[in-house]
């Protein structure tokens, strides 16, 4: 098991596999970052998981990533499920550093395309991950519980 002590620094947050003690923290910048957020139970369940990751400095949870491989048509799919920094550190990294380490992790478990669903108008998370080399594939429509369409954004991992 990893552990605070094993966690990779990337800039000035460090890296790790999300523990228990992190989960309050985790929602709090859920229900900050989303109008429709994810509940406590759903985070629970990712536990253990290798692509449940928290960025932290200094013992304060930055932001957080949630991701899987998948299975699919024979092969294994990456999927960006949910990921998102504290409203103060935003624009500091913790996005790039967090979807750095989630690729490798997620290539690290045989995917070889990974794919994320954001918000139409969500701008600044399209650029972010047009950074990181996503291109949009399709559009949902009403993808969100708010009637708001998704795009669904794809990577081929090398």
């Amino acid at each position: 098991m990893t552990t605070r002590a094993s966690a990779e620094r990337d800039g000035d947050v460090s890296i790790r596999p999300a523990e228990r003690v992190d989960l309050l923290a985790v929602v709090r910048i859920e229900n900050a970052s989303f109008s429709q957020p994810w509940p406590y139970e759903a985070f629970e369940g990712f536990l253990g998981e290798p692509g449940f990751l928290v960025a932290h400095n200094d013992d304060e949870i930055a932001g957080y990533v949630v991701a899987d491989a998948t299975q699919q048509f024979g092969r294994r799919l990456g999927h960006v499920k949910d990921i998102a920094v504290h409203p103060d550190r935003r624009e500091a990294g913790v996005g790039s550093a967090l979807l750095s380490r989630t690729l490798a992790v997620l290539a690290a478990q045989g995917s070889g395309t990974v794919k994320l669903e954001v918000r139409h108008s969500n701008d600044g998370a399209k650029r972010l991950y047009r950074q990181f080399g996503f291109e949009p594939l399709r559009r949902v429509p009403g993808y969100y519980d708010d009637g708001e369409d998704a795009i669904v954004m794809i990577r081929k991992l090398e």
